[in-house]
């Protein structure tokens, strides 16, 4: 007979959740590593119980808001190369439809996180509680399901038995490097605190072991035959480089072949900065070395990317007409775009087949087109030097002088947390990587507020290393909620706070488009009706130290570098202020090398409009669909 267990489901849960490991390359960890959560009516007696039953096996992190939560989570899960994340519960009601954010920016950039949210009465006693969501054609119907469209793996438990299918689904959607990201049980209050007879070898460990799959075999020798035969090759280095950990798969492919590597947001690193084969980054945000190369590759090569709209400029970069796709991803949907020779496999086996057939062959691009790319990207990293150069170290910095500033400063051990605003376009072009997980850009999303708890996440993943949150002012005031809850962790992440009054990436899209900076200045409202008088007398330092926060303003370049370095030596988690002064043309960073898409008004009355939609038409004839 098999022995069992009496607990609640949500006690079985969290024992369950606690026994849970993944391994690859022979590396064993725990899956779920924690559990953050905010309580109320719908998960206090519940899965709050179950915390305190069971905390000697599940930490509990205590957070202010709910999306912030899965963030921390999506931070923590990144910088554990998706082999460990962390669980978020909540309790019904804004609680749960507050993860949704969250939940789609983990679902959208591959990164596992667990969602806990708490449900409605399964047996309805009382109709409606507090709440809950009536929908007159159907009385199954709660906010939870919000989370569907977001989540790779939803189950609303409304038997206790039901946990046990649910439960190890949702595992396996987690440890899958295919099909992750946040994966959803929606767990009703009334079923938590349910208590059932569980079978003990629920609650045995369980490994789920992350697959490398290697190419097929044609496949690959067909990527080898578009390789050999190309003059311009280019690699495209995404977000599976650094899932898989194939960055010395990929510099060893780089040096055996000499073919240069472009990089998207998530991709950058893949190669350090100074690797001969690095060309930076590709795109709309991309250097204008990258860029030429992708106009005239014959051959893209693209690696665990899926080749979004900044990185191919809305259809516009590859303008080779006999330009040809490889795509090795170990995802079909993504391995198939562009019409592109699919190589399905992990991106690190992937590379090291490629890698040993081309070797063997000794196959190497021409000793001129080695030259023309190192020639390029020396000419754009004197660019670089001349918008991080400060000649006049007591005036306002300007935001790249911010990142020179750090540039100069931090080492291989850093990491750079950014997602939304001006700052991922600079960083993109500018930001010297020198190491495979330095530049974490959550760029999938690009969601404002993810910087300060992804960076407690990503301090939890790697206590030693000193981690770095890059906010813009409207990105702060977005979410800075979680500051609280690292000074009540003691997590010492450095937050450095950019004020530029506004919204400086919109506003200059707003511009570039014909809507001339409309709602996008944080200024008081003018005689004319516009947001154009003087700036706000909003003191975000103030605010940042209110929280617990201990706050360096620096006024200066050279009070810059000074809280920098207070900064980086510090314990505790401490913010850098800086306001910042409008660039110019020498410090400026240098502008888009690549066009993006944002449709401007067919009909206008207003001359920049007008202009606008001109500059709009000339782009778009140069769209072109691979096929």
């Amino acid at each position: 007979m098999t022995s069992t267990t009496r607990l609640t489901v949500a006690q079985a849960l969290v024992r369950f959740l606690s026994a849970q490991y993944t391994e690859r390359d022979g590396v064993r960890q725990r899956l779920i590593g924690a559990t953050w959560g905010i309580f109320g009516h719908g998960n206090v007696a519940g899965i709050g119980q179950a915390l305190i039953e069971y905390g000697d096996v599940m930490p509990y992190h205590q957070g202010r808001n709910e999306q912030a939560m899965v963030h921390a989570a999506v931070g923590y899960a990144r910088q554990s190369n998706r082999l460990s994340t962390h669980a978020v519960t909540t309790s019904i009601g804004p609680g749960a439809t507050n993860l949704v954010t969250g939940a789609a920016l983990a679902t959208i950039n591959h990164l596992p996180v667990l969602l806990l949210p708490g449900d409605i009465f399964a047996t309805r006693p009382a109709d409606p509680v507090l709440q809950q969501l009536e929908v007159p054609y159907a009385g199954d119907v709660s906010v939870n399901d919000c989370l569907r469209p977001v989540s790779k793996y939803f189950d609303r438990i409304t038997r206790p038995e039901a946990l046990i299918p649910s439960a190890l689904n949702a595992m396996r959607v987690l440890a899958d490097p295919v099909e992750t990201g946040a994966v959803t049980l929606a767990l009703p209050q009334d079923v938590q605190a349910e208590a059932y007879d569980w079978p003990d070898d629920l609650f045995a460990e369980r490994t789920w072991v992350v697959r490398r799959p290697g190419a097929d075999p044609t496949e690959l020798a067909e990527a080898v035959r578009a390789i050999r035969s190309a003059r311009r090759p280019l690699v495209i280095a995404g977000g599976g480089v650094h899932h898989s950990r194939a960055e010395e798969a990929l510099a060893e492919f780089a040096e055996v072949t000499r073919i240069p590597v472009a990089s998207t947001q998530a991709g950058k690193g893949s190669l350090r900065f100074d690797h001969p084969q690095d060309v930076g980054g590709v795109g709309h945000t991309g250097t204008a070395t990258a860029d030429e190369l992708a106009r005239t590759a014959d051959l893209v090569i693209g690696i665990g990317t899926r080749y979004t709209d900044f990185t191919t400029a809305s259809g516009t970069l590859f303008g080779n007409p006999d330009v040809r796709f490889l795509n090795l991803n170990i995802a079909p949907f993504d391995g198939h775009k562009l019409a592109g020779m699919p190589l399905i496999a992990d991106a690190r086996s992937g590379l090291m087949e490629l890698t040993a057939a081309l070797d063997m062959h000794a196959h190497r691009v021409a000793d001129s087109y080695v030259a023309e790319y190192t020639e390029d990207k020396d000419r754009w990293e004197h660019r670089v030097d001349a918008c991080y150069e400060a000649d006049e170290p007591d005036v306002r910095p300007t935001q790249p002088q911010v990142l020179g500033a750090l540039d100069a400063l931090v080492d291989e051990s850093d990491v750079i947390i950014n997602a939304a605003g001006s700052l991922p376009g600079d960083l993109h072009k500018l930001w010297r990587a020198r190491s495979r997980d330095q530049y974490h850009l959550e760029y999938g999303y690009s969601c404002m507020g993810y910087e300060i708890p992804a960076a407690i996440g990503v301090k939890m993943a790697a206590p030693d290393r000193p981690v770095w949150a890059l906010v813009g002012d409207g990105t702060y005031l977005m979410m800075p909620t979680e500051i609280v809850t690292a000074v009540q962790e003691g997590v010492a992440i450095k937050v450095v706070l950019v004020q530029n009054h506004g919204y400086a990436s919109i506003g200059g899209l707003s511009e570039e488009t014909g809507a001339e900076r409309f709602g996008t200045a944080y200024r008081h409202r003018a005689d004319d009706g516009t947001f154009s008088g003087l700036p706000l007398p909003v003191d975000l330092a103030a605010n940042a130290a209110s929280l617990g926060m201990r706050v360096l303003r620096a006024k200066t370049v050279s009070d810059l570098r000074e809280a920098l370095a207070q900064a980086r030596a510090a314990d505790t988690p401490t913010c850098v202020y800086v306001e910042t002064q409008t660039a110019d043309t020498v410090s400026g960073a240098p502008p888009a090398q690549a066009w993006w898409d944002v449709p401007v008004a067919e009909t206008a009355t207003r001359a920049s409009a007008v202009k606008a939609r001109e500059l709009y038409e000339r782009h778009v004839s140069t769209r072109r669909r691979h096929l």
